[in-house]
């Protein structure tokens, strides 16, 4: 188990993704400590001194992939006052800090998986899917979801995933604009009723659950009326 460390970092870019949606290319200070996909990491904007307290802090998951230790990128949406203040004081080129490994939400790479994802929720994913190797006979099932065709915004990093893994099945959902112009989109909300139909034997399979919290319960208990397992479900909660 790696151990947590406290790092200065500085804000190479940030990326505007519309909707208050926004993404943070950090370069640290020194490499990252070693952690394992589905792990997050608090984000502190004052600045920390080692003989005092953590200053306040937010989680997010890591969206980058764990071979990537020169750089850390997470994404967020802006809800409540704490990422409201980032998304005005935090800008490219100032320093924030960050500590981390932290978290369990680790996808089990020795089981066929169903991933569903909400909004940003797919960062919880996203470098477990750039970890798998063409080699792995693992079969992975990924739901992502968003408002809009504009808001996948890791659509992209996903294809990318999916044109050199034949064992990745990718459905997109998109609530608004479902037509736009990105094909394959299935309008409306993420869903087990159309997912379900593409599963090779569903009770053998894991379930991870990443979105908002209406998204986290209602997946759950779709799952659960089917018959799977708590054991076999598993839900990134820290929010």
């Amino acid at each position: 188990m790696a151990v947590t460390q406290k790092l200065a970092c500085v804000v190479e870019r940030v990326v505007s993704h519309g909707e208050r949606v926004y993404t943070l290319e950090l370069r640290p200070e020194r490499p990252v400590p070693r952690f394992r996909a589905g792990q997050f990491l608090h984000l502190a904007l004052d600045p920390y001194d080692p003989s005092g307290f953590w200053p306040e802090s937010r989680v997010f998951s890591i969206a980058s992939p764990p071979a990537e230790r020169d750089a850390v990128r997470i994404t967020y949406a802006v809800h409540g006052r704490f990422t409201a203040r980032m998304e005005s004081d935090v800008v490219e080129g100032c320093r924030v800090w960050i500590k981390m490994p932290y978290g369990d939400f680790v996808v089990d790479s020795r089981a066929d998986v169903v991933l569903f994802a909400g909004g940003t929720g797919i960062t919880a994913f996203t470098a477990f899917l750039e970890d798998v190797t063409p080699a792995s006979r693992q079969l992975v099932t990924l739901a992502y979801g968003a408002r809009t065709n504009r808001l996948l915004i890791y659509r992209d990093v996903v294809e990318r995933c999916a044109a050199r893994l034949p064992s990745l099945d990718v459905s997109y959902f998109v609530e608004h604009d479902g037509g736009g112009d990105r094909d394959a989109v299935i309008p409306g909300r993420v869903s087990v009723a159309v997912v379900w139909p593409r599963l090779c034997h569903p009770f053998d399979r894991s379930y991870y659950i990443s979105g908002p919290p209406p998204m986290l319960q209602s997946i759950r208990d779709d799952l659960r009326a089917r018959n799977i397992s708590s054991e076999s479900i598993h839900i990134d909660a820290w929010e």
